[in-house]
């Protein structure tokens, strides 16, 4: 995966890279709902076969924010890289989703030749 600003893999090295040291986990979290309008329109759409394009859309946005947040956590902790990074989600009712990027925050540096 790429980001603009820290190198990010669900691998557990980054390729060119040298891992040099391990600060931790770290995590970026979101909760979102649709708002009433958008769950209704949702609702009707999946009494038919094929994508819930509200949820798909819900659910991007969602990872997008998740793994904003996961660098802003893993900087913060002073990673230059982020190694094992995975997903989850849950719903936690009455419409609301829990979008959760974490991995290894990693200080790396390029590989020698």
């Amino acid at each position: 995966m790429t980001h603009p600003e820290l190198p990010i893999t669900t691998a557990l090295e980054l390729p060119g890279l040298v891992i040099r040291e391990n600060l931790g986990v770290t995590f970026g979290l979101v909760v979102r709902s649709m708002g009433l309008t958008r769950t209704v329109t949702a609702s009707f759409k999946s009494l038919r076969q094929g994508e819930v394009s509200q949820y798909t859309d819900l659910l991007e946005d969602a990872r997008r924010h998740a793994v904003d947040r996961l660098v802003a956590n893993a900087k913060l902790l002073g990673a230059t890289g982020i190694v094992a990074m995975r997903f989850d989600s849950s719903e936690m009712g009455n419409g609301l989703t829990e979008v959760v990027a974490y991995g290894t925050a990693v200080v790396v540096e390029r590989a020698e030749p």
